[in-house]
């Protein structure tokens, strides 16, 4: 007889036994505004001290640089910022926009195809790259930049605008957490590179993009480095105009597969399906090989690209790794920016 555990305590367990239906965070059983402020403290208890903002103030100011031109509401606009020579020529009264000195607009992708549904070790794939949001938006929100997001389902993309501000942020995070799971074996339009094409288009303003996935392509069992996969083209065309992260989500039988017996195997986004015996050392061998293949196809199309690039993993803190991650990368990016012996900035 074997014995399974209430529907209510499976947390995590729930994506290896069966579909998952909501959020596997260990904080699910709380409110979602009490569990995203017990994260914000985690997240900064973690990192005050190490890592530090680059602008002067909270607010940044409205900025004196020139923007696009849009049409004039009424009401909402200030007429003062009226652009006549715009007006003159299409008849239709329009303002300008000003870019705010210092401010950046941050914009994070995260992918939560059927793949992403599944971890063994306490989170999820998809929670952990909510997590990884949340951590970079907490940073960024104390130097007062805005922060926007884009769900990639497989039918369907969800826009959630870019706003400044704690409170804004808190929502935006509980709008990803409260999306509901996507079922196996959904299909439509939108794969990892048809959604940072949508990225690139969205969003013409220079600044900060984010994208959250296990990069895995459904059906693609390429390991060979040198072709590229679906997705390295548009990553690599939205990497002119931006600074961009790609930060990878893997879970740890994924890519070091456990002594259990013979177990079966399923894609979440196909029809594959196998049963392996996990006790045969020579067969875990090749699974752990073919595993680390992939991984370094992934980690070189990405610098290939020209993206910042950081693997988070369920089995370790992903606050420790990302401070560590973004220390290492201003620490490199402080060498770059030095002037030659001799010259002074």
């Amino acid at each position: 007889m074997q014995f399974e555990p209430p529907a209510d305590d499976l947390g995590v367990v729930e994506s290896v036994l069966r579909e998952p239906t909501r959020s596997t965070l260990p904080l699910h059983k709380l409110a979602p505004e009490a569990a995203l402020r017990r994260l914000e403290l985690t997240i900064v208890r973690r990192l005050e001290g190490f890592l530090h903002g680059d602008h002067r103030g909270l607010l940044p100011g409205p900025g004196s640089e020139t923007n696009d031109a849009r049409l004039y509401v009424p009401g909402q606009d200030d007429v003062r910022k009226m652009d006549w020579a715009v007006t003159a020529r299409t008849q239709s009264p329009h303002v300008r926009d000003t870019i705010a000195d210092r401010e950046l607009e941050v914009w994070a992708l995260l992918d939560v195809t059927p793949s992403m549904n599944w971890g063994t070790e306490g989170v999820t794939k998809r929670d952990l790259g909510i997590a990884a949001v949340a951590t970079i938006g907490f940073l960024s929100q104390k130097m007062g930049d805005r922060f926007g997001g884009l769900i990639m389902r497989p039918e369907a993309i969800r826009r959630l605008p870019a706003r400044s501000g704690r409170t804004a942020l808190y929502g935006l995070l509980r709008r990803m957490l409260n999306e509901p799971i996507v079922p196996d074996h959904s299909t439509g339009p939108y794969t990892l590179a048809a959604g940072i094409e949508q990225l690139t288009r969205l969003q013409r303003r220079r600044g900060m993009r984010i994208v959250v996935s296990d990069f895995l392509s459904a059906g693609d069992s390429e390991l060979d480095p040198n072709i590229e996969p679906d997705w390295e083209r548009p990553m690599r065309r939205l990497a002119v105009r931006n600074q961009v992260l790609a930060v990878e989500v893997v879970d740890k039988r994924e890519i070091e597969f456990p002594d259990v017996g013979d177990i079966l195997i399923r894609d979440p986004e196909t029809d594959f399906q196998r049963y392996v015996n996990t006790s045969d050392a020579s067969a875990r061998s090749r699974m752990d090989a073919a595993s680390a293949a992939q991984r370094e196809r992934i980690r070189i199309a990405l610098r290939r690209a020209g993206v910042a690039h950081i693997q988070l993993r369920t089995d370790r803190d992903w606050v420790q790794d990302i401070a560590r991650f973004v220390l290492a990368y201003r620490r490199v990016a402080g060498m770059l920016h030095q002037p030659p012996q001799g010259v002074s900035k």
